[in-house]
Parts: C-alpha cells; structure tokens; sequence
C-alpha cells in the first residue's frame, strides 16, 4: 500500500505517520494489491480532526474522526474502516451466493431480504456547497485534485448544473440534465 499523509494547520511528524502505517496495515489484506490511502491530519483549537479515503474498485472507504488525542483518532478511524471493509465484503459475498441461487422460492426470499436492507439506508450526513460556473475540463481538475470520483458544477455555457464523473475504464463522463 502507498499512504499519501497531509497537514493542514499541523506537521505531521515521523511518528505519528510510523503509527498511522502499523495500524492501516491490519487493512492490508482487504484492499487491493497497490493501494492508495490519503490520510489528512488538521488541527483547530484543541480538537485533532483526521481524514481516511482509501479509492477501491468501484467504491471508495472513508472515515472522518476527530478527538483531542492523535492516536485515538488513528484507532477510531481504523475501526471505522474495518467496518466498511466488513460490510464490503459481505456484501459481494451475498451478491456471490444470490447469483447461484436458481430456485425462484430462493430468489424470492433474497429479493425480500434485498428489500429488507433498502428500509435502512439512513442519510447521516448533508453537504452544502456553492456551485461555480466553470466548463467540464475545469470540474474535472477540481474533482482530480479532491480526490473525488464525481464532482458537481455548473456549466458556465449553459448555466445548468452537471456532473463530471470517472469511469470505470478511466474516462470522464458528464452528465447533463434535458
């Protein structure tokens, strides 16, 4: 795995990123072969605010944790990650096993069990953000530089909002309302 380490407002020292690494390694057998994991460390009054975005096929694992102590975020962030790594895997583990299932009694309790999990899908975060007017090669350095799989803009041509997105073959793809 490759780990990126940021400071905002704070150095991050040989220590903390020694830490950091020993702990994300239990990760390491979960993640792809060459991984990257972004990690920023921000400090603001007393609180330490640390960020986790690990980008895996089709998915990214992120966690946001901050505390007064830099190694309590470090755990907290690493447990946060095991647990979306778990449910991860779970699931392509029940995709695996449905897609096998041929009976349709079978197929029926998976769809309702599919269904199940749908009730509990809760929003637990909203983001606002002002949209700037730029073009689509502009929304797609500004999404590369976040880190970003998708990001939304407003298209100064056409003063409507879009997004640019990356593809699973490595393209960009805009999408535009009608």
């Amino acid at each position: 795995m490759r780990y990126v380490f940021t400071g905002k407002n704070m150095s991050v020292t040989e220590g903390i990123k020694e830490r950091a690494t020993r702990k994300l390694g239990r990760l390491e057998k979960f993640l792809p072969e060459g991984a990257e994991v972004y990690i920023t460390f921000s400090e603001s009054k007393h609180l330490t605010k640390m960020e986790v975005s690990v980008p895996m096929h089709k998915r990214i694992l992120r966690a946001e944790v901050s505390d007064e102590d830099v190694s309590s975020c470090i755990d907290q962030a690493i447990d946060i990650l095991e647990r979306q790594v778990v449910k991860y895997k779970s699931r392509l583990r029940d995709r695996q096993r449905r897609s096998v299932a041929t009976s349709d009694e079978l197929t029926f309790i998976d769809k309702q069990e599919a269904s199940d999990t749908d009730k509990e899908i809760t929003i637990t975060r909203t983001k606002k953000f002002a949209l700037k007017p730029m073009d689509a090669q502009e929304a797609v350095m500004e999404m590369e530089l976040l880190h970003h799989n998708f990001y939304v803009f407003r298209n100064s041509w056409s003063d409507e909002v879009n997004v640019v997105y990356r593809r699973n073959d490595g393209e960009y793809g805009l999408i535009e309302p009608q």
